[in-house]
Order: C-alpha cells, then sequence, then structure tokens
C-alpha cells in the first residue's frame, strides 16, 4: 500500500516517505544551528509515522479524525528519547506535560498517559516502512530538567517549523513567497554606508558618540556571550548595539538579529530606523500592534515579511519582550516555531531595566540558555543597568557578563545634560502653583487619578494630559501638539503617567518627577534637554513626593530608592544606580518569579515532571486582568460602526486597538452598571456613553496605575 500524508486541492499527492524525508532534512538543518543535528533528523522521521495506517488514509479522503502523532512519540520511547516523544506527540496539539511514568495511567492527558494508550493497542495499527534512525541525546540533555526543557522546546521549534514549510510547500506547488531578504553580510555594507559620515563630527557630544560607536564595533570580536551595554541616554546606542550585533554576527558565523523591545510605544519607531538603513524587505516587526493581514493588495516584500512572523526567518526581528518570553515558555506549535531562529543569533534587550521584577528568574534563565545551550549572544543594553550577574552566573556559569563600553563613569559626566533637584514634599496645590510658573515642563506622575487631579488644577491655555486612559491614537495626536508647541517655543505643560518615560521624542527645559525608581527617574530625566542644547546647569529635573498614594507595584522601587539617595549623592552616577538595583533585589529577591516557572521545570508540580502545558497557560509577562474597552473617538466611530454591523476580522479588531482603553475588572463593572458598555461576545466592550470620554482627559475613570508598559 502506498501511503499518503497530503493532497492538495488541485489533485497532487505526497507520500509519507516523501514527507517524512523532507522534514528530517529540514528538521536538522535547523538544529545544526545548536548542533543537534541527528536529534532533529530523528524526530522529523518519526513525527508522521502513524499515517502509515487505514485510519489516517481513510482521514485523508473525509474520514474520522485520527491520532496519527501517537504513533512516532511511541517509536522514539522505545529507543529510549523522550525528548523526542515530547516532540512528536506535540507537533500538532501542543506540548503536553510529561507527567509521571509510574502513576499516570493509559489515556490520562500527559505524555506518559499518552504513550502507555498506545503501547496499549489505543490506537490505529500503522506500519513502520523502515527504522527509525537512532540518535543520542541532545548535548546538555540529562544534567537538569529546567535543561531539558529549554532541549526540548528548541527542538520541537525546528520540528513544527519544518513540518510547516514541507506542507507549505508541497499544498502551494512550490510558489510560497519567502526568503527576500539580503544576507546579513549586505546589512553590514548597508550600515557601514550609513554611519560613514559620522566619522568626521563637529560637536563635543558627536565625538562621544563615535567613540562608543567606534568601542562595540571593536567589541565585535569578542567571543559569543553575554554583554552589557550600559550607554548614557543620548549616546546613540539603538545604532551602536546594531553595529555590535551586525559585525559579531558577521565574524562569528550567525544568523539573525533580534532587538527585544519592553514597549510597543516605541518599537514601531526603533522599527523605522532599521528600515531606513536596512531597507523594507530586511526588518520584519512581530507584536501586537503590527498587522498580519494578507488580501489582494499586500505586495510581494509585505506577504513574504507577514510570513516572516511565522518563524523568524529574516535577518532583522524587532519584537517585544512580551513576544519573546512568552513564546520561550509556551508549548503551543503556533508560537514556538519561530524559536529555533533563536539559536545562532545575537539577541539585544533594549531597556534591560525593564525586565519585569515578577518574572525576572525566568527572563534571565531563558536568555542564559540561549547564551549556554544555542550559541546565541546576548546584549542587555540601557542607560541604567540592572544588577543581574548573580541570577546569570547560576543559570549560564562559565558565561561571565562583559561589558561593551568600559569606562561608563567617564561617559556618564562626558553625557550629563541635566542637575537634579529634591523639593521633598509637595501637596497637590504646590506642585500646580510651580508647574503653572513655568512656560515648558513636563510633570511625571505615579498614577493615572493624580494625573488627572495635578491637570486640573492648571490653566487651560497650552497645558495637557497623558494617561493610558486616552487611546493611543488620541495620544500620537496630543504628541503632535506638544511637540509642535516646545518646537515653536509656545507654552506647554504636560502632566502625564510613566508611558512617557522611555523612548519618546520629547525635549523639555525642565521636568519634574514624582519620587518612583530610581530607573524611572532617570527615564524621566532624559526628556529633559535631550537634544544637549541647554547648559546642564538650568536644564532641572525636580524630585517630588506626596501627591498620591503611591500604587502597590511601586512600593519596592520607591523603597529602594529612598534607601539609594542619601543626601548629596548624584542620581545619574553608576555606582549609584548599581546601588540602586542592589537595593531593590534586597528588598524583592523572594518575588522574581511569581508564577513558579523554574520551580515547575526544576522539580515538576505535585509528581509531574516537565509541566509544559501548565505552565504555558499561566505564564504572562503582563497581567491579563483588563478589558478592552472601544471608543467612539475620530476614526474609531467609522470603525465601531462596522462592528456593530457584525464584521469580524483581525484587521479590524487590529485598527480598533488604536481606539481602545484597557481598565481593570471592578471600574468594568462599574462603567457596565452604569449602562455604559455595549458587550461583545468576546468580554471586550463598546463604549456607549461618549460623553464619558473627554477630549483632554480621556476615560473618565478613576485608575491608580499609570503604567507605560504596553503588550
Amino acid at each position: 500500500m502506498r501511503f499518503l500524508a497530503h493532497i492538495s486541492d488541485d489533485g497532487r499527492v505526497q507520500t509519507v516517505t516523501e514527507h517524512l524525508q523532507n522534514v528530517a532534512d529540514i528538521c536538522s538543518g535547523f538544529s545544526d544551528a545548536f548542533n543537534s543535528a541527528p536529534q532533529g533528523y530523528m524526530v522529523g522521521k518519526a513525527h508522521d509515522i502513524g499515517k502509515c495506517s487505514e485510519g489516517f488514509q481513510q482521514r485523508l479522503r473525509g474520514g474520522k479524525i485520527v491520532d496519527h502523532a501517537s504513533a512516532g512519540a511511541l517509536e522514539c520511547a522505545r529507543q529510549d528519547a523522550l525528548w523526542g516523544a515530547c516532540c512528536v506527540a506535540g507537533h500538532h496539539g501542543g506540548l503536553q506535560d510529561v507527567g509521571n511514568m509510574l502513576n499516570d495511567q493509559p489515556g490520562d492527558p500527559t505524555l506518559f498517559g499518552r504513550l502507555k494508550k498506545a503501547a496499549a493497542g489505543g490506537i490505529h495499527p500503522y506500519t513502520m516502512l523502515e527504522a527509525l534512525p537512532a540518535a543520542p541525546p541532545p548535548t546538555g540533555y540529562g544534567k537538569d530538567l529546567l535543561t531539558d526543557s529549554f532541549l526540548i522546546r528548541m527542538l520541537y521549534s525546528c520540528l513544527v517549523d519544518a513540518d510547516f514549510l514541507d506542507t507549505e510547500d508541497f499544498m502551494s506547488g512550490g510558489s510560497g513567497d519567502r526568503n527576500r531578504s539580503e544576507s546579513l553580510q549586505t546589512l553590514l555594507d548597508k550600515l557601514n554606508h550609513y554611519i560613514n559620515p559620522w566619522w568626521k563630527p563637529t560637536s563635543e557630544l558627536n565625538r562621544n558618540r563615535c567613540d562608543i560607536l567606534r568601542t562595540c564595533i571593536h567589541g565585535a570580536s569578542s567571543d559569543r556571550g553575554l554583554f552589557t551595554l550600559t550607554v548614557p541616554t543620548g549616546g546613540g546606542k539603538t545604532v551602536a548595539s546594531m553595529a555590535f550585533a551586525l559585525n559579531h554576527a558577521v565574524q562569528h558565523g550567525m544568523d539573525h538579529i533580534i532587538y527585544i523591545i519592553p514597549y510597543t510605544s516605541i518599537i514601531e519607531q526603533t522599527a523605522q530606523v532599521f528600515r531606513e538603513i536596512f531597507g523594507e524587505k530586511n526588518v520584519v516587526e512581530h507584536h501586537s500592534n503590527a498587522s498580519t493581514e494578507i488580501d489582494e493588495q499586500t505586495n510581494s516584500v509585505r506577504y513574504a515579511q507577514i510570513r516572516s512572523t511565522e518563524n523568524w526567518d529574516a535577518p532583522v526581528i524587532v519584537t517585544t519582550a512580551v513576544q519573546f518570553f512568552e513564546s520561550l515558555y509556551s508549548n503551543l506549535p503556533s508560537k514556538c516555531r519561530k524559536l529555533h531562529s533563536i539559536a545562532n543569533s545575537v539577541l539585544i534587550f533594549d531597556e534591560a531595566q525593564m525586565l519585569p521584577r515578577e518574572h525576572l528568574r525566568p527572563c534571565v534563565a531563558a536568555i542564559a540558555m540561549m547564551v549556554r545551550l544555542f550559541r546565541s549572544t546576548a546584549v542587555l543594553c540601557t542607560a541604567t543597568q540592572p544588577v543581574l550577574n548573580d541570577l546569570f552566573a547560576q543559570y549560564a556559569p562559565g558565561h561571565p557578563m562583559m561589558e561593551l563600553c568600559p569606562g561608563t563613569s567617564d561617559l556618564f559626566e562626558q553625557f550629563r545634560r541635566v542637575t537634579f533637584a529634591n523639593a521633598g514634599a509637595l501637596t497637590l496645590e504646590s506642585l500646580s502653583d510651580r508647574l503653572s510658573r513655568l512656560p515648558q515642563v513636563l510633570c511625571i506622575v505615579n498614577s493615572r487619578k493624580a494625573a488627572q487631579a495635578v491637570y486640573q488644577l492648571l490653566p487651560e491655555m497650552g497645558c495637557y494630559h497623558l494617561s493610558t486612559l486616552m487611546c493611543p491614537a488620541h495620544r500620537q495626536q496630543v504628541f503632535a501638539d506638544i511637540r509642535f508647541r516646545l518646537k515653536e517655543g509656545l507654552p506647554c505643560r504636560v502632566i502625564s503617567t510613566s508611558l512617557i518615560e522611555a523612548g519618546v521624542d520629547v525635549d523639555f527645559p525642565e521636568v519634574y518627577r514624582e519620587l518612583s525608581g530610581l530607573d524611572s527617574i532617570l527615564q524621566a530625566a532624559g526628556r529633559c534637554n535631550r537634544e544637549g542644547k541647554r547648559a546642564s546647569e538650568i536644564s532641572i529635573v525636580t524630585v517630588f513626593d506626596g501627591v498620591s498614594t503611591p500604587p502597590r507595584i511601586l512600593k519596592t522601587n520607591i523603597g529602594a530608592t529612598r534607601e539609594t539617595l542619601q543626601p548629596g549623592i548624584d542620581p545619574a552616577a553608576p555606582e549609584t544606580i548599581a546601588r540602586y538595583f542592589r537595593s531593590f533585589r534586597s528588598l524583592s529577591d523572594e518575588r522574581l518569579d511569581r508564577y513558579g516557572v523554574i520551580e515547575a521545570f526544576s522539580r515538576g508540580i505535585q509528581g509531574c515532571v516537565l509541566p509544559f502545558k501548565t505552565v504555558s497557560e499561566t505564564f504572562r509577562l503582563i497581567d491579563e486582568d483588563t478589558k478592552t474597552i472601544y471608543i467612539p473617538w475620530a476614526e474609531g466611530t467609522e470603525l465601531i460602526d462596522r462592528l456593530k454591523k457584525g464584521e469580524r476580522s483581525r484587521a479590524l479588531f487590529r485598527k480598533l486597538g488604536r481606539y481602545s482603553v484597557n481598565v481593570y475588572d471592578q471600574h468594568y463593572n462599574a462603567l457596565l452598571q452604569h449602562g455604559a458598555l455595549d458587550v461583545l461576545e468576546d468580554g471586550s466592550a463598546i463604549l456607549a456613553d461618549p460623553l464619558l470620554y473627554q477630549r483632554d482627559l480621556g476615560l473618565m475613570m478613576c485608575e491608580e496605575t499609570g503604567n507605560g508598559l504596553f503588550i
């Protein structure tokens, strides 16, 4: 009997033998990036063995759904390759919890339960067309369960992507439109052309930037490993870090540059810088705001980019920390498919101080594993470098962290653009009085409630409010007005939550910052005299205390700042920043793994080892205890009308994202009880009372947080 794997719409057929060979070849090629080609070949050869059965052949012609993955998993297990059984069993439905070999029963929802059911004859009889090629465990497997989990997940990624690609290639008749990008060497040539005019600087500031850039390029010859890049605000770290990454990748034969950013609010502008340097086709954005819709108007370059978000097969990927880390702890084929592209790549973590405290241990472990097991290089890039050496030493022993720009104390002095002042405790009235007397000033407070309260005490002319209670399109318009008034020298007083702090390109002569984490204070300082056109002595950043009760999430940060900023201490000095992060860690070390991810993979959960599915369902970098409300503002009104008429598409919801506000459950319920919401089937809602959304304040809610971190 000739066993078929696929039948195309136009009647062409692909045999199981052909498909298994193709997938094994592709999978072994992917896994060769981390020295696991034999293991990749084995799981590729095993994954669809179960299609050699009457049950599956009937399924191809319209019969019942059958389990075709358990057969290959069973054959791997019979060769004592549990790592392979994990990959094969989950290549469609996702990695399962492995379970307990002794206690799990046939049919239990674990890998052991599935294997026992298969061994007992609980699947369709299948024919072995050839002996399964044996392979030893991946290098490093068996050392500890956490290491095993990453090796299995990465092999799983290779298998899932290889299976997708071969199936896609067959079904399309070989017309898949992928890999239109250029080589990293070509991109390096483009970068050198872009920066070539910079090597004749005409100002002290640009000479300092060139020194940083030159140091990063020289550091690229270092071996693969863990690096920090501690560069003051204004030091040109975006291009300097990319220069290191490209030179390093070309010298070491690496495959991709993956740029990981904590905020969607700045990811688009970073991606745009890279597109200007390298061209549209070489840069792929992958985040929640990036469109992945394909229609008849999608050109070939855009089509290839969208396909590259599936498996990151592009030279430069710009993504979010949420996308990166949640994928690394996911069990789903759609999220894991791209993971093998992280191997043998340069990973740049921009604004590294924003790695979330409550998930710091699993995030550091993931970065360390990429360096230790998968031949990647990681760069933690920031002006306020967190103290993480001890954690990295735990998960990547033998890979010490190296600073790409030593002598950071001198650098920070050269780039000093502000002077800090401490105003002590201020009431709302005294703060608003100070701000009213300044023609141009930015004031950042710790909560949305405080932002609204201060704003309402200021004179109306030239005053602006910013918070996440305003939809993104609204905030974008306000930013345009702010930049215009700053440029023209017009009165401009801005009250904002922390969303404005990192990466937002505004330049105020003075900044007020409510007491928060020292890293946030220094990020706020980056909005003062940003272009360095004023003397630092007259560019004042004033830290104050007391306009609101600090949100719970900031109490540890504030405590560490109080402990660090003693009288006479320079807030911007590198040794002060290091002292702050040491204090912060001492106050929060027991809360660095909120969901117990490391414990789950190291020791199991209630006797269940390697709980891939359970961890995937619980691990979220950002809490999802909010609900989305769509706002009938500007173009959002027309989009909401389409929604009300029954249109449901990813493209529509992606556009609506620019006209949405996320609120916590209690505030959502209050609006619901007020009759202000039309609830949709997924739990999101349309604001039915437009009077509750104001031109200057956005959605009228009393919210105690103003976090500017978005997914």
